[in-house]
């Protein structure tokens, strides 16, 4: 039986991305899938329909398409509505975020639907081409570092002019993940001298391979599968006191500091804030999981002692056309090893199945969700 891939258009306030471009489309067509496509998916990502023409067949009634497919591909987590939408047992592949959707969660797993959460998918080299939270993170990074140079009342580059030389930009960045260390680099293209923050001691090569210079805090929170650890009470005062000095300097901070499945810890305090600068500018790039600034409101720009806090939601999809292109390319590097003859066979002894299925057959697979949901 041919498998039948069924992308719907993505229903979330603000959302841009489509979960499969044309290119990538017709690279599972030629697998042998049948790709549905909704009518106007890739419209907020510029892919007219006529681009998908080739590659897939674009239908009008999403309910009914939903119910006879195979796998159904998404970019964000659908509501309880659209979970009822998917056949019984079908397969489900995107951003599911576990940790705070326990209700959607509960229904995949009571209508046995084998859903793929790209949060879960292990860091291991062999699953770098399907990271979807990188290659958004990277597109991220790169977004709010053009958003801090547009926001910040200072140019970024050092400028030689005939009213005299105007000395380079500070701008710290805080955290040297993926986001982070995209931030860098843009931030440095743009003539910016910057200084970055990681609680790992691993990301010091990263940050200066970069030309930033690492703070150097003596905390050292490195934790499993290249994330950080929470910190302790005193390592939290450690890290305030040094990274105050710094960010008071700093003409330009970007926060990106995450731990996966828990709200963003708060490192740039009220009074982090007050000692900056006037002009200057906080772009906090974990505003969605309650920002790494105390005072951050997200998807609000504020202003606190003539210093504006930008708190932006969902930065990926301000970037939408390769936003999706990459998107859709990890989920074909995710997929297509296990489409054989137009036909799926996932292999479940495949490190990178196992660990990245959230539901399955009845069952949460996934310890943490399974505990959260009860």
């Amino acid at each position: 039986m041919t498998l039948r891939l069924v992308v719907p258009k993505e229903t979330w306030t603000g959302e841009r991305r489509v979960a499969l471009d044309p290119s990538v489309a017709e690279r599972f067509q030629r697998l042998g899938a049948e790709v549905q496509i909704e009518r106007g998916a890739g419209c907020g990502s510029h892919f007219g329909d006529a681009q998908y023409e080739k590659g897939a067949k674009l239908v009008d009634d999403i309910v009914a398409a939903l119910a006879a497919a195979d796998v159904t591909v998404r970019v964000q987590p659908p509501s309880l509505e659209e979970v009822e939408q998917l056949r019984d047992g079908s397969v489900l592949i995107g951003f599911l975020a576990p940790h705070r959707n326990a209700e959607v969660i509960r229904r995949l797993r009571d209508k046995k639907i084998t859903s793929f959460a790209f949060e879960l998918l292990p860091r291991i080299s062999r699953a770098q081409s399907m990271d979807a939270l990188s290659s958004q993170a990277a597109i991220a990074g790169y977004k709010v570092a053009l958003m801090a140079a547009s926001l910040a009342s200072f140019f970024f580059p050092m400028l030689t002019t005939a009213a005299g030389t105007i000395r380079p930009a500070k701008v710290v960045v805080v955290g040297a993940g993926v986001a982070g260390l995209q931030a860098i680099a843009t931030c440095k293209r743009l003539g910016a001298m910057v200084e970055a923050y990681d609680i790992r001691a691993a990301a010091k090569e990263q940050v200066e391979s970069l030309g930033a210079k690492l703070i150097d805090t003596g905390v050292d929170a490195s934790g499993q599968g290249g994330y950080a650890r929470e910190l302790t009470k005193e390592e939290i005062a450690r890290q305030a006191e040094v990274l105050a000095r710094h960010i008071a300097a700093a003409s330009a901070v970007i926060t990106t500091a995450a731990i996966p499945g828990r709200p963003a810890p708060k490192i740039v305090t009220k009074a982090m804030v007050e000692a900056m600068k006037p002009g200057a500018v906080i772009v906090d790039l974990a505003a969605e999981t309650g920002g790494n600034c105390e005072l951050t409101e997200p998807g609000q720009t504020i202003e606190h002692n003539d210093v504006t806090i930008h708190g932006p939601l969902n930065v990926p999809s301000l970037i939408p056309v390769h936003a999706s292109e990459t998107y859709a390319k990890n989920v074909f590097n995710f997929l297509s090893p296990f489409v054989k003859n137009g036909e799926l066979a996932l292999d479940w002894n495949d490190e990178v199945v196992a660990k990245t299925c959230l539901t399955h057959d009845g069952q949460i697979r996934h310890e943490p969700t399974r505990k959260l949901v009860g």
